[in-house]
C-alpha cells in the first residue's frame, strides 16, 4: 500500500448523515426567514462546519443567525440521529479490511465531537474509533475546505502529509485535502464526479474503495 494513513470523512462517508442533517438545515433556515432548499444546503454547506452557515447567511442577507442556533440544530439533528441513523452502506467491510491488513486510519470531520460520537453510537462503529482516532474542526482554528484539520490529523498520528490518503465526499473536503499535500479518493454516491474533479481517484461504492486501499 503507497499509504500510510487513511483519514476518512466521516458524515456521507462513514455514517449516513448527509440527507437527513441537510433536510433539517434547509428547513430551519427556511423557517428562521433565510429560504433554503434541500439542493441549496447540499451545494452551500455539505462538508462545512456550522460556522460556515452563519458567515454565508450574514454575507447575503447581513443578518445574523440567532445566538442559539448551532445548539438548536444540533439538537434537531441528534434528534433525527438517534431516530434513523445508519452507516454508509459497506463501511464497515472497509474498515474490517483496513484492520486485518494493519492499516492505521482515523477520521477528521468537520462535525463536533458530539455530533460524530452520537452517530456513531446509533450506528455501531464506535467500536471502530477510540477518541484517539477522532478529529474534528473543533480542535482546529479553521474547518474545511482550509487544509488544519486533515494536517492535524496526521501529525496526531505521526505521518507525513504526502503518506495519507483522505476518503471524502464533499467538494469543500477535497480542495482541503489537496491544500494539505495528501492524496484524496472521492465518493461520489451523492456528490456529482465533476464536483470533486480534485480528486486523485473517484469510487462510487465502499467496494470500489476497499479494491483502491487494501
Amino acid at each position: 500500500m503507497r499509504h500510510d494513513l487513511v483519514i476518512f470523512d466521516n458524515d456521507g462517508v462513514l455514517v449516513d448523515s448527509e440527507p437527513l442533517s441537510n433536510t433539517i438545515l434547509a428547513a430551519y433556515l427556511t423557517e428562521l426567514g433565510h429560504p433554503t432548499t434541500y439542493e441549496d444546503s447540499l451545494r452551500d454547506y455539505m462538508g462545512a462546519a456550522v460556522h460556515r452557515v452563519h458567515d454565508l447567511v450574514l454575507e447575503r442577507s447581513g443578518q445574523r443567525l440567532p445566538a442559539d442556533f448551532d445548539v438548536a440544530f444540533h439538537a434537531r439533528v441528534f434528534a433525527a440521529f438517534e431516530r434513523e441513523l445508519e452507516p454508509v452502506p459497506g463501511a464497515v467491510d472497509v474498515l474490517e479490511k483496513l484492520v486485518a491488513g494493519g492499516v492505521p486510519y482515523c477520521l477528521a470531520s468537520s462535525g463536533s465531537h458530539e455530533r460524530i460520537r452520537v452517530g456513531h453510537r446509533r450506528t455501531g462503529l464506535d467500536r471502530w474509533f477510540d477518541d484517539g482516532r477522532i478529529f474534528s474542526s473543533e480542535d482546529v482554528g479553521r474547518g474545511k475546505p482550509a487544509p488544519d484539520l486533515f494536517l492535524y490529523a496526521a501529525e496526531r498520528m505521526g505521518v507525513t502529509p504526502e503518506k495519507c490518503v483522505v476518503i471524502e465526499d464533499s467538494p469543500l473536503g477535497v480542495e482541503a485535502a489537496v491544500a494539505a499535500g495528501m492524496d484524496v479518493y472521492g465518493f461520489t454516491a451523492m456528490t456529482p464526479a465533476e464536483r470533486l474533479a480534485g480528486a486523485t481517484e473517484l469510487f462510487g461504492t465502499m467496494r470500489d474503495l476497499a479494491d483502491l486501499l487494501v
